[in-house]
């Protein structure tokens, strides 16, 4: 199975979401193999995150984001 890091983003003006999938250098949707790589990279992204938009990992139908949660809040330093 592959992972994929969506990004939302909420309109100021409206409150309305926006979905977008993360891509890859060719333009195509990026594929994550490994579930903690891409959990890591979504943290990454939110703790850098300057304009307040929010990333969540997803595969299958599923939204990673128990596991996102956990590792927001571990006190090691993240190895990507």
């Amino acid at each position: 199975m592959t992972y994929n890091i969506m990004k939302k983003m909420r309109d100021p003006k409206t409150g309305q979401v926006m979905m977008v999938l993360l891509l890859d250098g060719l333009s195509s949707v990026l594929e994550i193999e490994d579930l903690d790589q891409a959990l890591k990279m979504a943290l990454v992204f939110n703790q850098n995150s300057d304009s307040g938009w929010e990333y969540e990992v997803r595969a299958g139908g599923k939204v990673y984001v128990k596991e996102l949660a956990k590792l927001t809040h571990c006190n090691k330093p993240i190895k990507i």
